[in-house]
């Protein structure tokens, strides 16, 4: 379901439909442990910014947080979403982590204490990806709703809501200096959206399918 590597590169984690999560050595591409504990399969996992931890998000509603180290859970079992979880991620700062779900919800939790500080209510479909912004002041959502919104960090409140795709959106993401977003629909277009207007400035179109 998703595969990404760690920040300083010499890792892979993976997320598998066998309801597991895989660390790999990148220099070797040997699997250097198998992460389990979900009970359905796993949509998503990704590293810290640190490295020294990874979260996952599953069809079984939760999340999990584990140790790169020890290769063991490290944390209680994420739960609030009453939906598959198809994304988590961690802030830039690694304090938080924020998940979408099919509940048409987006969660911030809070990642030293593992619990749920704000609910994201708004989209009226289901939530595919999202992701904080470089600075980790605003979130990126992206849903079956065909819209992608932006919501305030600090405030929690959504600060746009970018429409113009015409099918399902399944993944928007700020770029590294934060001044656009970028977003990928059914629609088999790619859109470019300004992050300080919330134009769409480019839509990127030669997908066939």
């Amino acid at each position: 379901r998703s595969a990404s590597f760690s920040p300083d590169g010499t890792r892979v984690v993976s997320a598998s439909d066998d309801k597991t999560v895989r660390v790999w050595d990148a220099a070797t591409y040997a699997c250097v442990a198998t992460l389990e504990g979900h009970t359905s399969l796993v949509q998503s996992a990704s590293f810290s910014p640190d490295g020294t931890r990874v979260v996952s998000a599953s069809d079984d509603r939760t999340m999990r947080v584990w140790d790169a180290a020890a290769m063991a859970a490290s944390a209680p079992i994420l739960e609030g979403h009453t939906e598959t979880v198809y994304s988590a991620s961690f802030s830039p700062d690694g304090t938080r982590v924020v998940s979408a779900s099919w509940d048409e919800t987006v969660r911030v939790w809070d990642a030293a204490t593992f619990a749920c500080v704000a609910t994201l209510e708004g989209h009226t479909g289901g939530v595919y990806s999202a992701s904080f912004s470089p600075d980790g002041t605003r979130v990126v959502s992206a849903s079956y709703d065909f819209t992608v919104r932006v919501w305030d960090a600090a405030t929690l409140s959504c600060a746009a809501t970018l429409k113009g795709h015409m099918r399902d959106v399944y993944s928007a993401s700020f770029s590294p200096d934060g001044t656009r977003v970028v977003s990928a629909s059914e629609d088999k277009t790619v859109r470019v959206w300004d992050a300080a207007t919330y134009a769409c400035v480019a839509t990127l179109e030669g997908h066939m399918g």
